[in-house]
């Protein structure tokens, strides 16, 4: 059974691989809501894993995704934070990671959250107080951010999701490819995990600002 279960684990990793670096499908039914997958719609907003950035609410997405998932505000001391949900295993077909979705909602409403929460694997998480819990379901997902099992490069990046816009480096270390259109922002680092982040496309100019205005980014 240990082996079966150890051989199972290295084909869904193959199959993921494979689905990042080429198209070969192995299967008549076709596969959505893939982290390539990304739906332009006619307003300008973009839709992946079924969720629209900057519409879709904390509970509409766990109805898509389910209810498995850890719902806090996650504060540094004396910072207000964020409320993130974060699934530890998301599959999109073979395409397994972790998930964050993080919340677009009120500084102040945010703050009562942490102040009627409760701290809970760890000094920087709270856990929200039930009473919360209806204002939380009610916002929109702002940022979603998927990390996926698997190593990507630049080449990986290029074949799935086109040649960037931008490339913005902070450091030696970490690589942002920018695709404002998609509102997407695929980050490369080589002593960490790749991250995958999107959100609402109005917000991408932003989000560039940001990255531009990094002390390490002039260097």
């Amino acid at each position: 059974m240990k082996y079966f279960i150890v051989l199972l684990i290295v084909t869904l990793v193959a199959a993921g691989l494979m689905l990042f670096n080429n198209d070969t499908q192995y299967s008549d039914e076709p596969l959505t809501d893939l982290p390539w997958q990304i739906e332009i719609l006619p307003d300008g907003n973009t839709r992946v894993f079924g969720i629209t950035p900057g519409q879709t609410t904390l509970g509409d997405a766990i109805e898509l995704l389910g209810n498995d998932l850890d719902l806090a505000v996650i504060a540094a001391p004396h910072e207000t934070g964020t409320l993130e949900a974060y699934y530890s295993h998301h599959s999109s077909g073979p395409i397994t990671g972790k998930l964050i979705l993080v919340m677009d909602i009120a500084p102040a409403a945010l703050a009562t959250m942490r102040e009627r929460g409760y701290q809970d694997g760890g000094t920087r998480r709270y856990r929200l107080h039930p009473d919360d819990l209806p204002i939380a379901y009610q916002a929109p997902v702002g940022i979603i951010t998927f990390l996926p099992s698997y190593n990507l490069d630049e080449e990986i990046v290029h074949t799935r999701f086109g040649t960037p816009a931008e490339v913005i480096q902070p450091h030696a270390k970490q690589k942002h490819l920018l695709y404002p259109d998609q509102g997407l922002d695929v980050i490369l680092n080589t002593d960490s995990k790749e991250v995958l982040q999107y959100l609402p496309p109005r917000e991408f100019s932003a989000h560039r600002a940001r990255l531009q205005q990094s002390p390490a980014a002039g260097e």
